[in-house]
């Protein structure tokens, strides 16, 4: 007779097999698009070589450092970010062309499928970080600060995309056709650039500089800097001075609220 822990211990043991299946199925696509992948991974590159060589010369880092210092922890979470476009699009096609369907039908868990998706992505991003921080390198981009310190600087950096891994999720689930899709995507380029990623946020007008600075963009940014021994500007404000507070807080709050939400969601998906 089975008992009720062996039961939910079945179920965990068939959640994490069907939630590699899923994985193994996300990572075989990536033979059948090797050109947007490299892409994808290239494209933060062709940022920071542009914006090095535009403002690299025209912003004045207070500390000592060059703007490339100042510059690639941004850009390492600006990498992250980007991954909501992907993760979106990806689920949104699937929905969309009856793969979420099927995968509902079959005697299967819920949560693997998204979790498959999740893992894949993750993936996707630390190759992503490993392209850029190499790029970064070959820049010139030093960190200057402990062991512990930078692993606990990529540590931040893969926790952002985490938080940002659900909300592509549910975005995902939630759009009905590629136009809602674009129209996402185009909202993501605002909140990049309003962030501390390019440029100092002091250097803003008041009210901007302070909702500049509230981005979790900013938060991991700074944070970033600071844990690799880098050129860190944003003044004294109080999100400066709590900058690691607030990327380790603001990711986890994102993923307590998306999470469920994108749960929730798969499981009453209506097309």
């Amino acid at each position: 007779m089975t008992t009720y822990s062996d039961s939910l211990a079945d179920r965990f043991r068939w959640t994490i097999s069907d939630t590699l299946t899923i994985t193994r199925r996300e990572l075989q696509h990536w033979r059948n698009r090797p050109g947007v992948l490299a892409f994808n991974w290239l494209f933060p590159v062709l940022m920071m070589a542009m914006f090095t060589g535009l403002l690299g010369g025209a912003i004045d880092v207070a500390t000592e450092g060059s703007y490339v210092d100042f510059v690639m922890p941004g850009v390492f979470a600006m990498t992250m970010f980007f991954g909501l476009e992907g993760t979106m699009l990806a689920v949104s096609t699937d929905a969309a062309s009856g793969v979420t369907d099927r995968f509902r039908s079959l005697p299967m868990s819920g949560l693997a499928v998204v979790a498959g998706r999740c893992v894949a992505d993750m993936v996707n991003s630390v190759i992503g970080l490993a392209v850029v921080v190499m790029a970064g390198l070959l820049f010139g981009w030093r960190p200057d600060a402990s062991g512990p310190a930078i692993a606990a600087a990529f540590a931040l950096l893969l926790l952002l995309r985490f938080a940002v891994l659900w909300i592509g999720v549910f975005l995902g689930l939630k759009t009905k056709n590629k136009e809602a899709v674009s129209a996402v995507q185009v909202i993501v380029w605002p909140l990049l650039f309003l962030s501390s990623v390019f440029v100092d946020t002091a250097t803003m007008p008041g009210w901007l500089g302070t909702i500049a600075a509230a981005n979790p963009l900013s938060a991991t940014a700074t944070a970033t800097r600071d844990l690799f021994g880098n050129p860190s500007l944003g003044g004294g404000s109080w999100f400066a001075e709590n900058a690691f507070a607030l990327a380790v807080a603001m990711p986890v709050l994102l993923v307590i609220v998306f999470l469920p939400l994108s749960a929730f969601t798969y499981r009453h998906l209506r097309r």
